[in-house]
């Protein structure tokens, strides 16, 4: 076992983060923990991943951080009891300096772990919990569960929806809660540097017809990111001559199977493609006429709101949420009520009439307004300046509430 070494961040060694999530699938909050870590360790820091693991973990070991395995993922409160111990061994034997947790039931083994080593605690609110629970049988129960995600001496709200909601309804203060936008990749999506032959690959994998307008909706195959709605809205546009393509992961046993009813039931059967995965996201992009965000709940911040923007595509999206606060509605896309499959072929019949002039004026807006307000430099940036918040306060500035600025509890 490592001793902890009494060396502190800027004495003798970098400042150590520790983040803690319940697995790394393809999810926003994975992409960030790996972002995230890259940065950490391209600015000098050390970089910690806990998790149960999954397809990132090797992105992980490629940004140079470090993974640790635990069965995060469990809610069982003796898993997660034993979670605890072992994660406050490991920040000791690691030296780390903050622990940061990024989803409820990770959270409650990260806070008891970060309390009992005396390090400093942060979290962040990646949407709105308990949002429609706020009434009702259960709902103090369920309170009391989120509730561990207003605990940090940081907490981070990836929107100002979720800010809103994190002090409303938790009470989060202003001395405490920042907004950190999540933030995309513009290397990666840069419409510019997607070779014609990744578009036709991902054309052929998914049997699209030639010269017909593809509308894409990208999200997993739940109920509430909207798919039924899309099926509505296309029937109700009327128009055979298009194509739908929902692209995610099944996540509830039997829903495709209920989305391929309705698009029976509707007489579309010829015009959607369902594909449960997709490694070449802005090649995919680059395949859309529209991108749909049909969400009936309102989502904490919307990735693939913004990564279609930044790929110059039109988006159409439901107008609550994180949505309201990525979408320029009129200049780089259109916004809809939610549930409404008739709004919602309204908006995707007028993105589909833009000719090219207006297609060409809209994906400059939308790169632009990307590129000034959520990249993932910027995210990781702003993050890095809250650790720093709490290693090097200002003179006289209070610290966090486990341990005095720059000691390790003994």
């Amino acid at each position: 076992m490592l001793a902890c070494s009494e060396d502190q961040p800027g004495e003798g060694r970098p400042p150590a983060v520790l983040q803690v999530l319940p697995a790394l699938g393809s999810g926003g909050a994975e992409r960030g923990t790996v972002e995230l870590a890259a940065a950490l360790t391209a600015a000098g820091w050390n970089a910690v991943v806990a998790s149960s693991g999954g397809p990132l973990e090797r992105d992980i070991a490629r940004a140079g951080a470090t993974h640790l395995t635990l069965p995060l993922a469990s809610k069982n409160p003796l898993v997660m009891r034993r979670n605890g111990a072992a994660l406050a061994r490991a920040i000791r034997e690691l030296d780390i300096d903050i622990v940061h947790a990024r989803s409820r039931a990770p959270a409650w083994s990260a806070w008891s772990a970060a309390k009992a080593t005396g390090r400093h605690f942060v979290t962040t609110f990646h949407n709105a919990y308990g949002q429609d629970l706020a009434y009702g049988a259960g709902s103090a129960l369920k309170r009391r569960y989120n509730s561990v995600m207003a605990r940090g001496e940081r907490v981070i709200a990836i929107s100002d929806f979720v800010a809103d909601h994190a002090a409303a309804v938790y009470g989060v203060g202003s001395d405490r809660l920042r907004t950190i936008p999540r933030g995309v990749d513009l290397a990666i999506f840069d419409p510019r540097r997607v070779g014609g032959e990744r578009i036709a690959t991902l054309a052929r994998q998914w049997r699209l017809p030639d010269g017909m307008p593809t509308v894409m909706l990208p999200a997993r195959l739940t109920r509430w990111k909207g798919g039924l709605d899309l099926i509505g809205a296309i029937a109700a546009l009327g128009r055979r001559d298009l194509c739908c393509i929902l692209v995610g992961a099944d996540q509830h046993h039997g829903f495709r199977r209920e989305l391929e009813a309705a698009i029976a039931r509707s007489g579309l059967a010829g015009l959607f493609r369902i594909v449960e995965h997709c490694a070449d996201m802005p090649a995919a992009y680059m395949l859309a006429d529209v991108v749909v965000s049909a969400s009936t709940d309102p989502e904490g911040f919307g990735r693939v709101i913004v990564e279609a923007q930044a790929m110059g595509r039109p988006v159409v999206a439901t107008d609550h949420g994180g949505a309201r606060e990525t979408i320029l509605p009129g200049e780089t896309g259109w916004l809809v009520p939610p549930r409404d499959p008739s709004a919602l072929a309204a908006a995707i019949g007028a993105a589909l009439a833009c000719d090219a002039a207006e297609r060409s004026v809209l994906a400059r807006r939308a790169r632009a307004h990307i590129a000034a307000q959520f990249t993932t430099r910027a995210m990781c940036a702003r993050t890095i300046a809250v650790y720093e918040e709490l290693l090097f306060p200002a003179a006289g500035e209070p610290v966090g509430e486990f341990a005095p600025p720059l000691a390790h509890a003994q």
